[in-house]
This record gives structure tokens, C-alpha cells and sequence, in this order.
């Protein structure tokens, strides 16, 4: 079966080719464990189930987690292990089933899901992807999926060119954050202020690039308001010395970070995250090693 999840329309076998996703059509798993820096609302105090797939339908240059994007960590698996896993974070306490990076595997964690309901799986799922979705992929995932998570990187296309060699990327990032709405709705939350269902939007502000940023969440703004929850990180760390794009080697400025936050404020928005602290540090991304896989 030729694959055509993801807005590149690869059109291969990836059961004998890999796709632009650099995986083949087995799931590739390198880490399923508590997650503790996610939003508030995801992670809580327990933790959030986080199950991070290998591959990626982007290729952003700047990637945190290129050790696993590229396809490289990970640990080949079957649905029924994932489901198990699913079981396994839930019985370990977790506040939500986390799926990363889960694009190219939609079909076959839907089947995964299906078997771990069966098997007593109640808690949330999390959808935490990149933005770079197709509309019709995401229609399978209806019923499947309580919290989206996407990213919305870029507002100007020539940034998405530059930085992820997807020069479509806002207005299919737009058209996917609005399938995602429809599905879910406005956030609904528990006793304990965990999310139970809802939207919330990622974006990372990039060095130089405050702009941009303020362009994207006026977007989402203007479009949905406080009916959903907008994410603004600051975390941006360079994983490498970048010869072709300088401006890329280093953290950004409290000042650029700042700028964008007093921008949201002026908005009127009210429901949104901020990162404070040294959140740009490599400790906080976490070994692929194959843990709980």
C-alpha cells in the first residue's frame, strides 16, 4: 500500500521504501516514559505517557530531536506491544497517552488504540505533532484523539522553505488546527486542572524571528480566540554549529522572547503558557533509548 499520510504524498511502498519520513511502515518506537515537561495541564504531577515515535514528515534543520526524526534511535514493534505500552504508561500513573511524532504511524495506532480500549486504556490521548498534517489523515484519528497538541511554526512560508523544506507549510498548518478544532472543541479540564480534551497550539519562537511569531498568534487568535490554549516557547537550543545559517547559533534573547509575550498580552489573550527559567537546556530532552519500548 502506497502512503500518502502526510502533505509530502510520498506515493511509496514503505513496506520495501522508506518515505520522506526515513521509516519504514513497522512502528519504531525509541522512548515510551513519564514526561514531565509538557504544559502543566498535560504533565501534571504524575506525568504525561509520552511514546516517541522515530521519523519525521518535517526536516527542520534546527531539530531537538534529530536523533529520532532522522529515523536513526528507535526500536521496531508491533500494535500489539504498542497497545500494551498504552496499558503499561496508564497502569504507571500517568495523566495521558502522549503520541510523538505520530504522523506516519496513524493507521496503525488507531489499530493500537482499539486493542488497548478493548483491554481497559481510559485515559486521555495526545496528539503532538509538528502542524504539517493532512486533513484527511487527521479525519481517521475522530474519536481516536482527545487533546491535539500541534506546533504552528511559521506564518511566512519562506521560513518554512528555509528552515523545513516545506514551503506550504502555514496553510496547511491552518487547515489541520482548524480539522483539530472541529474534532475536539474548547478545552474541558478535570478536578485537578488536567486537560481532558481541547487544543493547544506550539509555537517556538526562533532567533530573529519575532515577527513571525507575532503573525502566528495573531492568526490564532483572531480565529479562535480563548477557545483554545496558545503555547509560546522559548526553548529554541542550537544542537549543532550551523555554516549556512548563522543567525541560527544561538538561544534567542529574553528581549525577543519577552517582545512576543507583551504582544499576546496586548491581544486580550488570556489562555496561554509561557516558558520562564532555563528552559533551553539539553537536559530537558530526553534519552532515546529505547526505555519502556
Amino acid at each position: 500500500m502506497k502512503c500518502n499520510l502526510c502533505p509530502r504524498k510520498c506515493n511509496v511502498d514503505r513496506s520495501i521504501q522508506q518515505g520522506y519520513c526515513r521509516v519504514g511502515d513497522t512502528l519504531k518506537v525509541s522512548r515510551a516514559a513519564k514526561h514531565m515537561w509538557e504544559e502543566p495541564c498535560i504533565s501534571g504531577t504524575e506525568g504525561s505517557g509520552t511514546v516517541f515515535f522515530s521519523g519525521c514528515n518535517l526536516a527542520c534543520v534546527y531539530c531537538q530531536n534529530a536523533e529520532i526524526s532522522r529515523g536513526h534511535a528507535g526500536k521496531e514493534i508491533s500494535v500489539d506491544r504498542l497497545s500494551e505500552i498504552f496499558i503499561e504508561l496508564q497502569n504507571a500513573g500517568c495523566h495521558n497517552i502522549n503520541l510523538v511524532t505520530p504522523t506516519h504511524y496513524v493507521d496503525l495506532i488507531c489499530r493500537a488504540l482499539d486493542i488497548a480500549r478493548k483491554a481497559g486504556l481510559k485515559i486521555p490521548v495526545v496528539y503532538n505533532c509538528g502542524g504539517y498534517e493532512s486533513v484527511e489523515t487527521l479525519r481517521k484519528l475522530k474519536g481516536y484523539i482527545d487533546v491535539y497538541m500541534p506546533d504552528f511554526k511559521y506564518f511566512d512560508n519562506k521560513l518554512a522553505l528555509k528552515y523545513s523544506k516545506c514551503p506550504d507549510y502555514a496553510g496547511l498548518a491552518m487547515a489541520a488546527i482548524e480539522e483539530m478544532f472541529s474534532q475536539v472543541g474548547e478545552p474541558v479540564f478535570d478536578n485537578n486542572g488536567m486537560m481532558l480534551r481541547g487544543l493547544i497550539v506550539r509555537h517556538m519562537i526562533l532567533p530573529s524571528c519575532s515577527e513571525d511569531s507575532k503573525c502566528v498568534i495573531k492568526y490564532l487568535y483572531d480565529t479562535y480566540g480563548d477557545s483554545i490554549y496558545i503555547s509560546l516557547m522559548s526553548q529554541y537550543t542550537p544542537m549543532r554549529q550551523f555554516d549556512e545559517f548563522p543567525e541560527l547559533n544561538r538561544r534567542i534573547y529574553s528581549k525577543e522572547y519577552n517582545r512576543v509575550v507583551d504582544y499576546a498580552i496586548e491581544l486580550g489573550i488570556e489562555n496561554a503558557f509561557i516558558q520562564e527559567g532555563k528552559a533551553s537546556v539539553k537536559s530537558f530532552i530526553p534519552q532515546f533509548d529505547n526505555s519502556g519500548v
